[in-house]
């Protein structure tokens, strides 16, 4: 007995759906301009500031940070050759397995990445608008949305 699998629709957007929608699209834009523009103030693109970012949290493997940024290992490897080349960040085997690569930032990739989340002001001013609660109110409903859209949603750099 052959069935079809069953394809469940999402409801349809209503108008309060739409217009969150449209607000957090033109805060995306606006945070991306200003994440490139900040960037290239460094002399960095803004790839290399998201491979610094995602090093906040330690050294992890080229692998790890290809999948995380949605893009090609040989991609990461040229942005991570060129971070190396700048003293930003170092390549070495994983103790685990030596032919997986882990990458580090160094002190001085460290001190660039947070410089430069220092420097992002698109937030600041408008969350400033809001009280304290409220903001713990957003960042907990962000949260939420992002746990419900799956694993791997959280780790967005630049955070």
């Amino acid at each position: 007995m052959d069935t079809e699998p069953t394809i469940i629709a999402p409801p349809p957007a209503d108008a309060i759906t739409r217009e969150v929608v449209d607000l957090m699209a033109s805060l995306v834009a606006l945070f991306h301009r200003e994440y490139e523009e900040a960037a290239a103030a460094r002399s960095l693109t803004g790839a290399q500031a998201k491979v610094l970012a995602l090093l906040r949290r330690g050294p992890m493997p080229m692998r790890h940070i290809a999948q995380t940024l949605s893009c090609e290992p040989s991609n990461i490897t040229g942005i991570v050759d060129r971070l190396e080349s700048r003293g930003f960040v170092t390549r070495e085997a994983d103790r685990q397995d030596r032919r997986v690569k882990l990458v580090a930032a160094t002190e001085a990739g460290a001190a660039a990445s947070e410089e430069l989340r220092e420097s992002l002001n698109f937030a600041r001013e408008p969350l400033a608008a809001l009280a304290e609660e409220e903001r713990a109110t957003l960042r907990d409903l962000l949260r939420r949305m992002l746990e419900g859209a799956g694993p791997g949603t959280g780790d967005t750099p630049g955070e």
